[in-house]
């Protein structure tokens, strides 16, 4: 445990920073997982609409610093190809 003041002051920031990134992934995560149902219940309209609710979160995600902004742009990026993909009728989407 810490014991010098600037060292507890700064557990504190990390316990609050913590819970930030905590609740933005997990955000993140249910954004996923919305899309990844929609395609499971083979929706067209609901991925699409998924992925494009999905987007400003993952990128909000990185922004707020919860991911690295590369990862997060790979994140969207296979999303997005996974997507399409599954639009298009590729049977390796699903």
């Amino acid at each position: 445990m810490a014991n010098h003041k600037s060292a507890l002051k700064r557990n504190r920031q990390n316990q609050k920073a913590r819970l930030r990134n905590r609740s933005n992934r997990t955000r993140v995560k249910t954004a996923i997982k919305a899309i990844e149902a929609a395609i499971g219940e083979q929706s067209v309209e609901k991925a699409q609409a998924a992925l494009k609710a999905a987007i400003p979160v993952i990128d909000k995600a990185a922004v707020k610093g919860a991911y690295h902004k590369k990862n997060a742009s790979r994140k969207v990026s296979r999303l997005t190809k996974r997507v399409n993909a599954f639009v298009s009728g590729t049977p390796a989407a699903a």
